[in-house]
């Protein structure tokens, strides 16, 4: 079956976040006009979402103090979606104060998190104000954008353990009433397995087959590329990567031990383009813009198709497999 979601040949859409969730957590200021020129090449090489920044607080994340800057820098382009993080209704007002300006985002995210005390870590709210705060944004938001809710500790809280799944599809309802249609659940400290991965998007898009799901998981165990196979499997097409793998958590916060980088994009890109899976990405460019990403933050990153180079066996498009009964 051809899935709806595909576009200029593509199997699935990629989201590169290396320029928001990989660059919260470098510790150094990254000038503007390279992160521009970065988010630019992303889209140069084929991704139709672009994780650019965020509007977040300066005093809590210096990195996107540049926020405004940066996007008036980066020229909309058709067919590809630039997401901006806004954690409060301030920071909705400055992506609506920057779109009524021309410029800027076209997709924001907003955040919550499964569990109370990742939420009062991550965003210093309870569950309660935060999901009020998230109805008061997407109202702000006035549908100027593509709005994006991602769900933190999806699979699981290094605080708390084990998640309730129902809670997780309260949260995706809760979502949906407030306007948003694309659902990301994040494996924030990398928990997940296949199992549970299947599991919880099969059960996702059976309880809210209007609701486009995304996979943003992180590579913390190994587990991430074997997690969006799964995911693949259980017919989600939308994933969230980032170039080397950086990123994780931000650098001021804390949580689960050890690497916490997301999913690495050139190793995902390989994956699925050998599988049969149509990225839309340009192989010809993918290896040199991930050494571009490397001359940028001064050091060698964590992707091993970066280091190995791409496979060079091909397989046939990929073939979705039949929906279990």
């Amino acid at each position: 079956m051809v899935s709806s979601l595909e576009q200029d040949g593509r199997t699935v859409v990629l989201c590169e976040c290396f320029a928001r969730d990989g660059l919260q957590h470098e510790p150094d200021f990254l000038p503007t006009a390279t992160k521009t020129a970065l988010v630019q090449r992303f889209a140069d090489i084929g991704f139709a979402r672009v994780e650019a920044t965020s509007y977040s607080n300066p005093k809590v994340v210096p990195q996107f103090a540049d926020a405004t800057d940066m996007l008036r820098g980066l020229p909309r382009r058709p067919g590809v979606f630039y997401k901006a993080t806004c954690a409060n209704v301030r920071a909705v007002e400055r992506a609506v104060a920057d779109a009524q300006a021309g410029f800027g985002a076209n997709e924001i995210s907003l955040l919550v998190s499964a569990t109370e005390s990742h939420s009062m870590k991550n965003l210093a709210r309870s569950r309660a104000d935060q999901w009020a705060n998230i109805r008061q944004m997407a109202g702000a938001a006035g549908g100027r954008f593509r709005l994006i809710g991602t769900i933190s500790m999806a699979f699981g809280c290094s605080f708390e353990g084990k998640v309730d799944p129902s809670i997780v599809m309260d949260d995706v309802g809760r979502m949906r009433d407030a306007g948003v249609r694309h659902v990301t659940l994040g494996d924030t400290t990398g928990t997940a397995t296949p199992v549970t991965t299947r599991t919880l998007f099969r059960r996702l898009m059976a309880e809210y087959p209007d609701v486009v799901p995304i996979a943003h998981f992180h590579d913390t165990r190994g587990t991430g590329l074997a997690n969006y196979v799964a995911a693949l499997e259980a017919g989600v097409r939308h994933f969230d990567c980032a170039i080397g793998g950086v990123g994780g958590h931000p650098a001021k916060v804390r949580y689960g031990g050890g690497h916490t980088g997301n999913v690495c994009t050139e190793d995902l890109v390989d994956l699925f383009e050998n599988m049969g899976v149509k990225t839309g990405i340009d192989l010809d460019r993918l290896l040199s813009t991930v050494e571009a990403c490397e001359q940028a933050l001064g050091r060698t990153l964590q992707g091993r198709v970066a280091r190995s180079g791409l496979n060079p066996l091909r397989t046939a498009p990929y073939t979705a497999p039949a929906r279990p009964a």
